[in-house]
C-alpha cells in the first residue's frame, strides 16, 4: 500500500456561498466516513487560514507563510491505497464533496518513519 496526500489550496472554496457550507461539510464528512469504512483513511482536516508559523533551520521563529508564497494548503487528507488510480478515485470523491479541485501527491516511502 502507498500513502497519498490529497489537498486543495486555501481559497479554493471561497466561491461557495455561505449558505452551502453546511451541505459541503456534510458531503466531506460522508467521504471521510466512506474512506474510514474502506480502511484507506490515515488522517486529514482543514487548516486555519494563513495561521502558519515558520521555524528555520537555526530555530528562528517567524510568522508565515511568506508573502511571496503562491499557494497555501487549505485542507488535506492522507489515504493509504494500493494504486495511484485508487488515490485519484478518492480525490475525485473529495473534489465533488468539497466543490473544488484536489491535488494528489505520492508520499515517499521511508522505512524509518
Amino acid at each position: 500500500m502507498t500513502k497519498y496526500l490529497i489537498s486543495f489550496d486555501d481559497g479554493a472554496m471561497d466561491a461557495i456561498p455561505q449558505e452551502d457550507f453546511a451541505a459541503v461539510g456534510a458531503a466531506a464528512h460522508a467521504v471521510t466516513a466512506e474512506a474510514k469504512a474502506a480502511g484507506v483513511w490515515v488522517f486529514g482536516g482543514g487548516l486555519e487560514r494563513q495561521q502558519a508559523t515558520v521555524v528555520g533551520t537555526d530555530g528562528t521563529v517567524t510568522p508565515g507563510p511568506f508573502p511571496e508564497t503562491k499557494a497555501v494548503v487549505g485542507g488535506f487528507c492522507v489515504v493509504d491505497v494500493a494504486t495511484r488510480d485508487e488515490a485519484l478515485e478518492w480525490a475525485a470523491r473529495t473534489a465533488a464533496a468539497c466543490r473544488c479541485a484536489q491535488e494528489v501527491r505520492e508520499i515517499m516511502d521511508d522505512a524509518e518513519s
